[in-house]
């Protein structure tokens, strides 16, 4: 009941009165912008990251600074990581039970309470890019001139990050993601990351885009969320 008053906009997933469709329709806006941007000085890029077993590689003491930070008091805060920590797993060998044992981080999928908890995660992340918007070190992405602007947005552990591409900025998003794997132990594999560029963003600075992030480059983005980021003009029909 409370998610909404903490949970950042920019998240759609598991918070009352948000829809997956949100994001997809976002998502179709912003990139079919960047597709027909085809002049102008200031180019964008979307980044798709890929984010390497998130739930895995969670880490209590994160979630636990994380909703301190937030304001919610400590005997919920422990009632909370008491639960988690009571996991206990066993492993079969040849058929037979072996000694269990308690792990260390990670969330259970499937568990009822580790949606809400991830929510808590990745609000890590969207403080930093919130925080690098305020100082400009990254510029938002919009549609158009009067059409609000956005950094990113995220649906779960799936997430977008929007920006300008200029020299200056190129390497801004990487730091921020080290920033926030180092802090809440994620990892982004920028090897299956993928990048969309709006189409007045010259070869030069695409590629040093490449260089920088060391990611794919895609011209029509896959599929986003179970659907197609592109919808094409539709034909006209004779009846």
């Amino acid at each position: 009941m409370v998610l909404d008053c903490y949970i950042d906009a920019s998240q759609s997933t598991f918070v009352p009165g948000r829809l997956i469709i949100d994001n997809v329709l976002l998502a179709y806006e912003v990139l079919y912008s960047f597709k027909n941007r085809r002049s102008g000085q200031k180019g964008f890029m979307a980044l798709k990251l890929n984010m390497s077993k998130a739930y895995d590689r969670v880490e209590w003491s994160f979630i636990k600074r994380v909703m301190s930070k937030l304001g919610f008091a400590d005997g919920v805060i422990d009632l909370i990581i008491r639960y988690i920590n009571s996991v206990q797993y066993s492993i079969l060998i040849n058929g037979e039970e072996g000694q269990s044992f308690r792990p260390t981080r990670g969330l259970r999928q499937g568990d009822s309470l580790s949606p809400y908890l991830f929510l808590f995660y990745g609000e890590g992340l969207s403080a930093l890019m919130k925080l690098a918007c305020q100082k400009g070190r990254i510029c938002r992405a919009n549609v158009s001139r009067a059409s609000p602007s956005i950094t990113h947005h995220m649906f779960a552990d799936d997430c977008i990050l929007f920006g300008k591409v200029s020299n200056r900025r190129i390497s801004v998003p990487k730091e921020i993601l080290k920033e926030y794997d180092v802090c809440s132990g994620q990892y982004i594999n920028f090897e299956k990351s993928m990048v969309f560029f709006s189409w007045n963003v010259n070869d030069h600075d695409r590629n040093l885009v490449f260089q920088t992030l060391n990611v794919r480059c895609s011209i029509d983005p896959e599929k986003y969320l179970g659907l197609p980021n592109m919808v094409e003009q539709k034909r006209k029909m004779a009846f």
